[in-house]
């Protein structure tokens, strides 16, 4: 998915053969000949202009990350009966992705099985509802407005919440949480309530500087800028729901750029796929505070909460998981979801 094929005039047509044709593919040369009358070259005369042969593209993908994340985004499609299954691996510091895969996959060596279900580079053009995985965006927004601080509480009481004819729902009733208890436990009637109390233009705003509704700058083909309503046109619920990730739509790549702002201090480094020979300009999104906030109450999903899977002896790991319902043409399959980590 990432080196992509060329057809049979080695033209590039997918992935980095396509996105960097330009590069590899060089430039012929010209020169004036005479030649016989059945066309054969009898004399050179002049060389008009000399070739240009192509240069090479080093890409910043770690081989041996490449193949675990494969091994490992392969067994848990086949061990979930998943339809498909996408990873994207960053160097926040750098921007640089180390390994991207997808499943289904494909042989382009074998034409047979190139069908788009197999060779479209789904990370990059499919686009999807984050679910809880927005969630630390949504507290990192509260934050950064002054409103509110960690230790502030929310009453989640008693697990639902109505807004018009509509209800927001937990698993349980959690009761009064502070911020790191709403992502810990995962709970949407908190999400909400903090969403509801800041500004839509504030929310919006800020989920905008994360990336969302933006492409990744990846430079690979087919790219999906995702969704992100404009928030003159929300209504309560909208701006509600958009707290835990329904209502606007990402790709993994771009959910994979919002994180590193997390993991950078509150730095955003555009995504490369070409190894990097100097990091390029940074931009500031958060506050390196609001950044270690958020991932101190991530690594709570991990030791305490819904991500316990996640640990890594020995290793400080912080990360948010997400479930969300398929939407179909009539509005959300009921037992059809998408299982997100991040």
């Amino acid at each position: 998915h990432i080196l992509g094929f060329t057809n049979v005039d080695d033209q590039g047509q997918e992935g980095v053969e396509l996105s960097y044709d330009h590069i590899l593919k060089g430039e012929p040369g010209q020169r004036r000949v005479i030649k016989d009358r059945i066309g054969r070259v009898v004399e050179d005369v002049e060389r008009l202009r000399a070739t240009r042969p192509g240069r090479d593209v080093y890409l910043s993908i770690d081989q041996r990350i490449q193949y675990a994340a494969y091994r490992a985004l392969k067994i848990a499609v086949q061990q979930n009966e998943a339809r498909a299954g996408m990873m994207v691996v960053v160097d926040p510091r750098s921007g640089e992705v180390l390994a991207l895969v997808n499943q289904p996959s494909f042989n382009p060596n074998n034409r047979d099985n190139l069908n788009s279900e197999r060779y479209r580079n789904r990370a990059v053009t499919d686009l999807f509802e984050p679910g809880s995985t927005l969630k630390p965006f949504t507290l990192a927004a509260a934050l950064e407005s002054g409103q509110y601080k960690p230790e502030s509480t929310v009453d989640t009481s008693p697990g639902r919440f109505k807004i018009g004819k509509d209800t927001v729902r937990d698993s349980k009733n959690y009761g009064v949480l502070d911020l790191g208890g709403i992502i810990q436990n995962s709970s949407n009637v908190g999400a909400s309530k903090v969403a509801l109390s800041l500004e839509p233009e504030v929310l919006w705003k800020a989920l905008r500087d994360f990336g969302f509704g933006s492409i990744s700058e990846i430079a690979l083909p087919g790219e999906g800028y995702g969704r992100l309503n404009e928030y003159r046109n929300w209504s309560e619920i909208e701006h509600a729901t958009l707290a835990f990730g329904y209502g606007l739509s990402v790709t993994a790549a771009q959910l994979a750029r919002a994180y590193t702002v997390l993991a950078n201090d509150g730095w955003m480094q555009p995504l490369s796929i070409v190894k990097l020979d100097e990091i390029g300009p940074r931009k500031r999104i958060i506050s390196a505070n609001t950044a270690q906030e958020i991932r101190r109450m991530l690594t709570r999903v991990i030791t305490k909460g819904t991500g316990a899977l996640a640990a890594v002896p020995g290793y400080s790991v912080a990360g948010k998981t997400g479930t969300v319902h398929k939407s179909i043409s009539s509005g959300y399959a009921e037992h059809r979801y998408r299982s997100l980590f991040a």
